[in-house]
């Protein structure tokens, strides 16, 4: 009965991120916070302005300003959690913020994103959402649960690129002494936009990235071209895995984009613990919408490629409205083959996609580009 109630929890505990059995205490580990009250997280020294009553709950950061939130070094531990709010949260504000995170001395960021869109809130529209790695329990507020290990440094970076001061409350919760064996991976993310899409040409949640690892998943936004192809439904592409030497075709292929994320005809609102569409604007045509793969590993051993198409459905009712716009419109498939105002089916399209993908790599860096300029992160979000 002892053995399965262990085997009980240590499920329960991989469902949730956390990394050890909930009654454990591993030796040689200690448990830190790294807050404005402590931004060191050093032992015996938090909370010590205006002596211990709430003398620095948060930190004002100006345009251009640059905030470290936690770093240690000579150290090996592990990232647990990290919370944020900030008092002006547009989206001009939420794509002008950048988060990076830099792992044992590496020169370069393991993650380098808008900071909304990493903590899982896509094209800067915020909303209440609840998963098993990102969180806004009432739209306020931003939550990271996925354990991030380094071996002997972190240092984890806000930097204000918007147009507005911001104040920012923060923890980074974190253990030290952690023992990493030589499979632990290193946590990434990488944040991608493309505005508008091209014809016929996969969006690229994840470009190819070579090393071993395993993908996590992405978190996605769309702006859909009203103008160009009316209220029609945008989202019949299909997720394609490049694994460990594909190249043509994909070892890997979903079959609609609702149906990534667990739904089906049609995508609407909801947030569960691996899939979800937390902002959905039918009026609008903007959506977010994500999928964690943590109960379905995807592994990779020597280099993945993460895409998904452009196309769309016109049916019946949209043929009409369809046809006012005088797009040229383009059955999906091989080929330029134009659809009449009669035709009902797929088409290729282009709309303005982003994403924040999240993955764990053997190494601290990778060869993936750096995050876009502030203007081609913010133009369009109004």
């Amino acid at each position: 009965m002892r053995l399965l109630q262990a085997a009980v929890l240590t499920l329960i505990g991989s469902a949730m991120v956390f990394s050890q059995r909930v009654y454990e205490v591993p030796d040689g580990v200690e448990t830190r916070w790294a807050s404005p009250e402590n931004p060191l997280g050093e032992k015996g020294k938090a909370g010590q302005v205006n002596a211990g009553r709430k003398g620095r709950p948060a930190i004002d950061l100006k345009t251009g300003a640059q905030l470290v939130l936690a770093e240690v070094h000579n150290s090996s531990g592990t990232v647990r959690r990290i919370w944020a709010t900030i008092d002006k949260r547009t989206p001009q504000v939420l794509r002008g913020m950048r988060i990076e995170m830099y792992w044992d001395d590496a020169a370069k960021p393991a993650v380098s994103a808008p900071f909304g869109d990493f903590f899982g809130t896509s094209l800067g529209r915020m909303a209440t959402f609840q998963s098993a790695a990102f969180a806004s329990p009432e739209g306020r507020s931003f939550n990271c649960y996925l354990p991030m290990p380094f071996r002997k440094a972190m240092k984890i970076v806000v930097t204000n690129e918007s147009a507005e001061s911001v104040t920012i409350f923060y923890d980074v919760d974190y253990t030290l002494g952690d023992r990493h064996d030589a499979n632990a991976l290193y946590f990434h993310a990488y944040y991608h936009r493309e505005n508008p899409t091209s014809m016929q040409r996969d969006y690229e949640i994840l470009p190819k990235l070579s090393g071993k690892g395993r993908y996590l998943g992405a978190n996605l936004g769309v702006i859909a071209n009203k103008q160009l192809y009316a209220p029609t439904w945008w989202g019949e592409g299909e997720v394609k895995v490049y694994l460990d030497g594909d190249r043509e075709l994909p070892t890997l292929n979903g079959t609609g984009t609702e149906d990534y994320i667990g739904t089906g005809w049609g995508q609407g609102q909801f947030a569960l613990m691996y899939q979800g569409s937390h902002f959905a604007d039918h009026e609008r045509l903007r959506y977010c919408f994500y999928r964690y793969h943590l109960p379905d590993p995807i592994y990779f051993r020597s280099d993945v490629r993460v895409t998904i198409q452009q196309i769309g459905y016109r049916g019946s009712q949209e043929l009409a409205e369809m046809h006012k716009t005088g797009q040229p419109v383009f059955k999906a498939g091989p080929g330029r083959v134009e659809m009449g105002a009669w035709d009902e089916g797929i088409f290729e399209r282009q709309d303005d996609w982003s994403s924040c993908a999240y993955f764990y790599l053997d190494r601290p860096s990778s060869d993936l580009p750096a995050l876009d300029p502030l203007e081609a992160r913010t133009v369009g979000l109004q």
